[in-house]
């Protein structure tokens, strides 16, 4: 909300990281809290997944993870990596000479599982080739494929184990002078994901990577994930987020972004005040807000928008934001600017208007913004 001052009561204290680049983007220390994604097209299918990838940073994506199963993919990454608007990470299981090729084929960071990956000396080897090659780690525990010895000595998947899981890997990278590296400690339990993220916070300052693995569908996973990755962003715990949805990616970044603005970490485009809407509502809500949304998907400069479909809250909610509708009486209601009340408008003609005047204020911040710099 672009003309409210910052309220105290609002403030999130971040856990204090250390920084490391992803590419030319960097997560922890005092960056913003970055929003990835993963493609799902086949990676030997170049052009299909330079397009995921191409849409996926249209919505909003800081990063963007690949698969590289087998040579194919390895083979095609220096294409995409080259292609892509935003740092490619690949995304290694079970084969180290995947990590290694794909350091080779320009990776910005290696996403390998301590669980799967191998022997010591063979994420020796991964760590020399992202010396070699610039790239960062993320070292990726996930409750489901955690070592055999963990297993044996805990019981089941715990989060004492995947924690401890985390820190033998962070030491191997320590010890071989590798310190480009993140975390993550993901399960599908939002309950054990979370502690054990809790307690990995409290274990290392290495930048870490929330998000709650395999959560389920579109509606299903955006809520598991807004629970637990919201509790833990509230806690001041994540620098940086994926939402995993059995959805297209632009659907997770979206998603990823919205769980953000709840809690004031990230701002991007036009965040949306609805009502449910009433008997009590002057206007069809639920269709206009569907349809504003579409037609609002390009604006990427910060700023908020009410639509009330009456008098109860309609004036309220929009003292907040830039700009407001408040359905009123007789088929039209008021337009709010600034939290002012400025003029009425006809029901028929609200949607282009509002269009019109969201797109007006977003030139004039980035102008703004541009004479500032």
């Amino acid at each position: 909300m672009t003309h409210n001052p910052i309220r105290p009561w609002r403030n999130i204290e971040r856990r204090k990281s250390r920084g490391i680049m992803v590419g030319n983007v960097p997560v922890g220390g005092d960056a913003p809290i970055t929003v990835q994604t993963m493609t799902n097209t086949i990676t030997s299918d170049i052009r299909a997944t330079i397009d995921q990838v191409q849409r996926s940073a249209d919505a909003g994506a800081d990063i963007v993870r690949v698969s590289t199963p087998d040579e194919a993919s390895t083979r095609a990454l220096r294409e995409i990596v080259r292609e892509s608007p935003v740092p490619i990470v690949a995304d290694i299981h079970f084969h180290y000479k995947r990590a290694i090729e794909a350091a080779e084929a320009g990776a910005a960071c290696l996403r390998i599982n301590p669980g799967n990956i191998g022997s010591a000396e063979r994420v020796r080897e991964v760590v020399r080739a992202a010396k070699d090659h610039g790239c960062s780690i993320r070292i990726g525990v996930n409750a489901g494929s955690l070592e055999k010895h963990l297993l044996d000595k805990y019981g089941e998947p715990c989060p004492d184990a995947m924690v401890e899981s985390g820190l033998d890997h962070i030491k191997l990278l320590q010890d071989n002078d590798f310190h480009e590296f993140k975390i993550s400690c993901k399960a599908s339990d939002v309950f054990l994901a979370a502690a054990a993220y809790q307690q990995l916070a409290e274990a290392t300052d290495a930048p870490i990577h929330l998000g709650i693995t395999e959560a389920g569908g579109l509606m299903s996973g955006t809520v598991k994930s807004a629970v637990g990755l919201g509790n833990l962003l509230w806690a001041g715990i994540g620098d940086t987020i994926r939402v995993s949805l059995s959805a297209d990616p632009v659907e997770e970044v979206k998603v990823g972004y919205e769980i953000l603005k709840s809690l004031g970490l990230r701002t991007r485009g036009v965040q949306i005040i609805s009502c449910p809407s009433c008997a009590r509502q002057g206007f069809d809500v639920i269709k206009t807000v569907e349809i504003l949304e579409k037609r609002l998907e390009h604006i990427k400069t910060p700023m908020s928008l009410s639509i009330i479909g009456c008098v109860v809250n309609g004036p309220g909610e929009a003292l907040m934001t830039d700009i407001g509708f408040t359905g009123g009486g007789a088929g039209s209601g008021m337009v709010y600017l600034a939290g002012k009340q400025d003029h009425k408008l006809s029901n028929d003609r609200m949607i282009d208007h509002i269009v019109e005047l969201v797109e007006k204020r977003a030139a004039e911040i980035d102008a703004a913004a541009e004479a500032a710099e």
